[in-house]
């Protein structure tokens, strides 16, 4: 799915406010904070409430493993110059139902409502059409999250239609919206203003809204 550029944890995309870099075990803590909190974890399939801290780095372990491997990429969103406070996660991986590319994304509490979605999301769809040779991406969001449908909206995914969708974390199936994006809408869209992609593969030190995909 993604090429061998994206296989190294020194592999960074950068956008105006943003840094997005592989996820390491240091993030736990965060992870288990922010995404833990019941509102964060309600709105994605698979991020259980509360959030156990061995879950946490048991979901580390596994992202590091699949982007290394290519079948995927889940990147740790941080501020611009301080790559070391996760503050959400976003990630492209094959979906359960039908092995599709699928986009999944949460952020923490205190960074709701500044865009910072919108701006990660569209980073990684840009490295993942640009680098990638997949032709469609897909993504869904629970009915009750307009934040997130607003997301996927912005980065030029289309309303598929709604149906149910099974969320392991809650224990059954839950209304959802369905959305999907081709290449030739992010062809069209590339003009949307930012610099998703890496400029080239971050030094080691400098390296050192929510989805249901999540």
């Amino acid at each position: 799915m993604f090429p061998d550029l994206t296989r190294d944890d020194v592999f960074r995309l950068e956008t105006r406010r943003l840094w997005l870099r592989w996820p390491r075990l240091a993030d736990a803590q965060a992870i288990v904070r922010l995404a833990g909190e019941k509102a964060v974890a309600e709105m994605t399939a698979l991020i259980p409430h509360p959030y156990p801290p061995e879950d946490a780095e048991r979901f580390i372990f596994h992202a590091r493993r699949a982007n290394a491997d290519g079948q995927g990429l889940q990147l740790a969103i941080t501020p611009k110059g301080r790559p070391n406070s996760l503050i959400g996660m976003v990630g492209i991986s094959p979906g359960p139902e039908d092995g599709k590319p699928h986009l999944g994304y949460w952020l923490g509490q205190p960074s709701w409502g500044q865009g910072y979605g919108t701006e990660a999301a569209r980073a990684l769809i840009d490295a993942f059409f640009a680098y990638g040779e997949e032709d469609e991406l897909m993504a869904s969001a629970r009915v009750i999250n307009p934040a997130s449908r607003r997301v996927l909206e912005k980065c030029g995914f289309a309303y598929q239609g709604a149906g149910l969708m099974e969320s392991r974390a809650r224990g059954g199936l839950y209304p959802a919206d369905h959305f999907r994006l081709d290449r030739r809408a992010w062809n069209s869209l590339k003009s949307w203003g930012h610099t998703g992609l890496v400029r080239g593969p971050a030094t080691a030190d400098a390296a050192a809204g929510l989805s249901l995909a999540s």
